[in-house]
Parts: C-alpha cells; structure tokens; sequence
C-alpha cells in the first residue's frame, strides 16, 4: 500500500467532498480516502499494483476537480 496526499480546491465544501469521495472509492485499489475540509488535502491509501497515482490524478481530473500543489506539477485545472 501507498499513501499520498494531495489537494484539491473544490474539497471544502460538503457536496463536493462527497462527490470527491464518491469518485475515489470507485477506483479499483483506493483502499481510504480522507478529507481535510479545511484546506481541501485528500490523504489516499491505495494499491500500487491496481491503480498508478497518475491514473487517480487522472480520473479526478477528469470529474471536474482542480488539483493544486507540488505533486501536481503547481496548479492543473481539470
């Protein structure tokens, strides 16, 4: 398992959070997904071996998020 923390703007506000969430718990290897509503960081734990970092920036890209900071490459709009 890895663990990885990103950040994403929308995440913190209650329907987006759910929405967020609703999307990661339905990639193949995301085992937990944590909110921090104040700042919008999402801690992932995830199979490495099911599922890349890449593809689950992908995927939340590709649902409408923004993902902001230094894992991302500074900000990335969806």
């Amino acid at each position: 398992m890895v663990e990885t923390t990103l950040i994403v703007s929308e995440a913190t506000e209650q329907q987006p959070i759910q929405e967020l969430e609703s999307v990661l718990m339905n990639i193949e290897g995301i085992e937990r997904a944590l909110v921090d509503t104040d700042d919008g960081e999402v801690k992932l734990t995830y199979n490495e071996e099911t599922v890349s970092q890449e593809e689950i920036i992908d995927k939340i890209k590709q649902e409408g998020f923004t993902l902001k900071g230094p894992n991302q490459g500074g900000d990335i709009n969806a």
